[in-house]
């Protein structure tokens, strides 16, 4: 279990007031209440790092006025709204001193009656800190059309938030996808994004230089779709998809999306070559993922179904859950660049079941992985959830706390093991949230907590979902117009590759 110090709170004579709207001091003369103060987010009894940025949150309560909130030794009042803006720099100094332990909240509202007290809450302050910097895609919950989107990064310590790239908000025959973002070893000294549809191509990065290229030749079914950098070698491991969408009629899960083929390929990006990894008849690859060391390439794997001889795409329209996707690796010899004889890591079609995203921990020690009914675009999957498996005993568990009744799909590791970046619908059901959880030393994920805003009900306002988070331990180098300059060259001018 994670390890607290004792916290021993001691209210200061001078209580630090803050940029709220209505700052206050803890009201002396009140009445203790049984029921918990409704609030979003729920930050209840969550563990944080202690560089994380103020976690606002908002007090539904009709009856009352006015709220005042105490946490340590920082003290903030709010109107009728209920909003809290906590001060940053009064958060950091309540957190540095619980660093390791609790804080308690307390909660109060000024109703016709008086003052009322509801019951405190625990905040449990890690001693590890998450890295700074959250990239990420903002997009509409659509499924084939689309209009405005971008990719973003936000300061986690505080509430800054940098474009690195929107595609065209004006004219709709230029306007393009962007997606699928991806760091070598948590640094954004190299780094790729992926560019669909007009000015199509995958963006590659060097420190501050940049160039635009197309993986596109009969031997490889489609571009290179999901990426993943080697942590040392100028190295990318795609998965190549050709990806296919059907709606459900009657159906809690509106859309299946599945492949119809995947392969795994390897981009060197100092040659400027590529070639096929993985390339099977009998089997779709896809979401490759390397160890932390750089020795073993982790991947998912499905073996088509019986029918695959038979009229294929068109019975995966009504038998999509047939395909149950396993984990596997090969190992990699850093010298030659060549692979080794695949591995089964994680047998889920045995239970019938299928895994996606497989990720292994900076330590080298887990495999966090996503566990659901079938398929493995689990972002529209109730059933899917986050397991684990440990490298060094086979152990395989799911992260029960760190879990919800909905879909929980793509996740990542801080770069010191201890912090879990996530999607979650759990909020509503169809919006894709951030969230991010504590895994402790003893490899238990712990309850997670909603990527803090500075206005707390920001969330709910923004008709937008948050795709593929990823965390870095700095920003990201080249500005939107660097970007858009590499972006918005012509096919003639990308750059080629030798096979």
């Amino acid at each position: 279990m994670f390890l607290r110090k004792e916290y021993t709170q001691v209210l200061s004579f001078l209580i630090l007031f803050t940029s709220c709207t209505r700052p206050s001091a803890v009201p002396q003369q009140f009445t203790e209440v049984q029921e918990e103060a409704v609030i979003y987010p729920d930050y209840r009894d969550v563990t944080i790092p202690p560089n994380i940025a103020p976690l606002n949150f908002m007090v539904t309560d009709a009856a009352a006025d006015a709220f005042v909130t105490q946490v340590g030794d920082l003290v903030c009042g709010a109107g009728k709204d209920g909003k809290f803006d906590l001060d940053t720099l009064a958060w950091r100094q309540v957190l540095s001193a619980a660093k390791g332990g609790d804080l308690a909240v307390s909660v109060f509202a000024h109703r016709e009656s008086g003052w009322v007290k509801h019951p405190d809450f625990t905040l449990h302050v890690a001693e590890e800190e998450i890295d700074p910097y959250l990239t990420y895609r903002l997009i509409e919950p659509g499924y084939e059309l689309y209009f405005q989107l971008g990719i973003y990064q936000r300061n986690l310590t505080n509430f800054d938030v940098q474009t690195i790239y929107e595609n065209d908000r004006s004219n709709h025959g230029r306007s393009h996808c962007i997606n699928c973002h991806n760091f070598q070893n948590y640094s954004t000294d190299r780094m790729i994004l992926h560019v669909r549809e007009n000015n199509k191509g995958t963006v590659v990065t060097h420190g501050t230089d940049a160039f635009k290229m197309l993986i596109k030749h009969d031997s490889i079914i489609a571009s290179g779709a999901y990426a993943s950098w080697h942590p040392t070698q100028p190295l990318l491991a795609f998965s190549s998809n050709k990806t296919a969408q059907v709606f459900h009629y009657h159906y809690p899960e509106k859309i299946e999306v599945y492949d119809a083929e995947s392969d795994i390929i390897l981009y060197d990006a100092e040659r400027n070559e590529v070639r096929n990894i993985i390339r099977s008849p009998d089997y779709f690859e896809t979401f490759p993922g390397w160890s932390a060391d750089g020795t073993r390439l982790y991947y998912c794997s499905a073996r088509l179904p019986e029918f695959k001889y038979v009229n294929f795409e068109a019975s995966l329209v009504t038998r999509y859950d047939s395909l149950l996707y396993d984990i596997y690796s090969m190992p990699f010899d850093t010298v030659t660049y060549t692979f080794g004889e695949p591995r089964l890591e994680v047998d889920a079609s045995s239970q019938n079941l299928s895994c996606s995203v497989p990720r292994v921990s900076p330590d080298g020690r887990y495999l966090l992985y996503t566990l659901a009914q079938y398929g493995q675009f689990h972002l529209y999957h109730k059933s899917a959830d986050l397991w684990v498996k440990r490298l060094d005993s086979a152990d395989e568990y799911p992260l029960t706390a760190t879990n919800s009744p909905d879909v929980e799909s793509y996740h990542g590791w801080s770069s010191n093991g201890r912090w879990m970046v996530f999607s979650s619908r759990r909020d509503d059901g169809d919006y894709t949230r951030t969230y991010i959880a504590y895994f402790d030393r003893q490899g238990q994920g712990h309850r997670a907590f909603l990527l803090p805003q500075r206005d707390p009900e920001y969330n709910l306002l923004l008709l937008k979902s948050y795709n593929c988070a990823e965390l870095t331990r700095d920003a990201v180098r080249l500005t939107q117009e660097d970007f858009n300059h590499v972006i918005r060259h012509t096919e003639a001018e990308l750059a080629t590759y030798k096979e």
